[in-house]
């Protein structure tokens, strides 16, 4: 339906035209009857690819990792009710990950809203604990407003999901042509008291730590980040799942803050005298359960840098709270104008509890390959500008250990731990990066969430490497339900389909590894130009806690 009032624009048009504007070229969805006209609107598009995914939670997966990839917000097209129910899990994952996301949701009637109709849900309540902003837009009048706070709110501060519900009579109505371009961009800098303060730590720390988060994006900002720790000689941890911020190799990198660290660790990390945090989240992984530093004040001097203020100070009290980019903080910093400290000791301490946690474990199993080991040979022979999406799963625990990751390499996993992610995501960056090598780390279980997206990697073509953990068992409930209620298996156990013919029938050349001896096939198989399909047959006994003394 187009409006028949001469040189009107539908409100899905605008909407379309508002995306376009904001560089957004591509756009995820299942299509529902109630988003008809925005889906009209997109007809012949050529700026906006419109991706067909299979079901809404690995559409809303796609979008994550494609904001993740580009900076702009991945944006998700659902029906309303069913539809807007499965992409609940990407809204959620887009919270906590800091990810910009626009799900746009076709509403019922407007003359139905607030009546109990068919598929009806208020999305405001529904959203309104996860989401940044919810909006209903019943006024067409209203669209270029609207389009451009869900953009703004998405993109400022600490990015995360916006939530627009359209009734599905108001996307076809009328309004007048209305231009969404971007805003000028929101821009703060440290101030100058703050600098001099922070130089001053920074000149002075004996046993300096940096916590480098999601503030720090593409690779300028990992480039800016390596070149001030470098100029300081500062050590660095990165925060939860963010290893490919740094190389992993380099003498200044110190690791990660992960679900566990070892205590060895912790006890070394401990000591430092300055802790600096840029641009990630004190929550309670990156924290270690909130006991490092420790509540409410830490015995270290803590500096925490974020472009949202309301981030900052929110469990810990900072010595120096300095609300901005850290982009902004790198530009301004500088170099050290005087002699620094000698650190050498420090970061020799903090690199060995490094290598040691990074280096693979040997295991004695007789059920199949410790998919560690596999992980260990992919790392090895990853291509310098790979791409790797994790599913969430104790089978990629090793992958944040024992990968050394090195920038231009990105990872791409979910720090909400939500299972599902890792096809989507490979698939997204299938579509995004189709130069660069894309490998998928999934267990069973992901897999048979979300792998039916891999329908969309064969319909384009996509040459992704999919590398399937196979052992029947949810292993991370498993773990915790051997150390709670050891012997007491229930639950958490399941039966397979023939995994080799379901990746078949998507069109994969398929692997199957039974032994560690057959991990020598993995470089030729990940450096193949086409598809690949490989399931690694993988121990349960090589993650299962080992029973203790009686």
């Amino acid at each position: 339906m187009t409006p028949e009032t001469d040189g009107a624009m539908t409100v899905g048009q605008a909407i379309v035209a508002a995306l376009r504007n904001h560089g957004i070229d591509r756009v995820f969805c299942v299509p529902g009857e109630s988003y008809l006209g925005l889906l009209d609107a997109l007809h012949g598009h050529a700026a906006i690819d419109t991706v067909v995914c299979r079901h809404e939670s690995g559409a809303g997966f796609m979008a994550l990792a494609d904001a993740r990839l580009t900076g702009r917000p991945g944006v998700v097209l659902v029906s309303r009710g069913p539809g807007a129910s499965n992409a609940a899990i990407a809204v959620h994952t887009a919270q906590q990950d800091g990810v910009p996301l626009i799900l746009l949701i076709g509403q019922v009637a407007k003359r139905d809203v607030r009546r109990d109709s068919f598929q009806e849900i208020d999305y405001g309540r529904m959203f309104g604990g996860i989401a940044k902003w919810t909006a209903e837009l019943t006024d067409p009048d209203r669209v270029g407003e609207t389009m451009l706070r869900a953009l703004q709110v998405a993109t400022t501060g600490l990015p995360g999901p916006v939530v627009i519900a359209v009734p599905e009579d108001v996307l076809t109505a009328a309004c007048e042509p209305v231009s969404v371009p971007p805003q000028a961009p929101v821009r703060a800098a440290p101030d100058a008291a703050s600098l001099l303060a922070l130089r001053e730590m920074l000149r002075t720390a004996e046993r300096p730590l940096v916590i480098a988060g999601s503030g720090i994006t593409g690779e300028d900002g990992r480039a800016a980040l390596l070149g001030f720790l470098e100029a300081w000689n500062l050590p660095s941890l990165v925060s939860f799942r963010r290893q490919d911020l740094l190389p992993n190799g380099h003498r200044l990198y110190a690791g990660d803050l992960g679900l566990s660290n070892p205590e060895r660790q912790m006890a070394v990390l401990r000591e430092a005298d300055r802790i600096v945090v840029l641009g990630a989240r004190l929550s309670d992984i990156t924290t270690q359960g909130y006991s490092f530093p420790r509540l409410v004040r830490p015995e270290q001097a803590l500096v925490h840098v974020h472009a949202d203020p309301a981030v900052i100070g929110t469990h810990f009290g900072c010595d120096l709270a300095i609300a901005c980019p850290v982009p902004a903080l790198l530009d301004a910093i500088g170099t050290p104008d005087a002699p620094l400290p000698s650190r050498e000791g420090w970061t020799a301490r903090l690199g060995e509890e490094r290598r040691r946690i990074a280096a693979p474990r040997a295991f004695e199993v007789t059920d199949g390959v410790p998919f560690e080991l596999a992980v260990d040979a992919i790392g090895r022979c990853l291509p310098a500008d790979a791409i790797v999406t994790v599913d969430a799963g104790t089978f990629g625990a090793p992958v944040y250990r024992v990968v050394p990751f090195t920038p231009p390499q990105r990872l791409l996993a979910p720090i909400s731990g939500a299972m599902g992610f890792g096809v989507p995501a490979a698939v997204a960056a299938g579509l995004r990066e189709p130069g660069r090598t894309t490998v998928c780390l999934v267990g069973d279980g992901g897999f048979l969430m979300t792998g039916s997206e891999l329908a969309v990697a064969l319909e384009r073509g996509l040459p992704l490497k999919v590398v399937l953990s196979e052992n029947g068992i949810y292993g991370s409930i498993r773990i915790h339900q051997e150390q709670q209620y050891p012997g007491r298996v229930s639950g958490t156990s399941f039966r397979n389909p023939d995994l080799a013919l379901m990746g078949q029938a998507y069109g994969f050349p398929v692997t199957r590894i039974r032994s560690v001896a057959e991990l020598d096939r993995l470089p030729a198989l990940i450096a193949d130009p086409g598809p690949q399909f490989i399931i690694v047959e993988t121990s349960v006994q090589a993650i299962l806690p080992k029973p203790g003394p009686r």
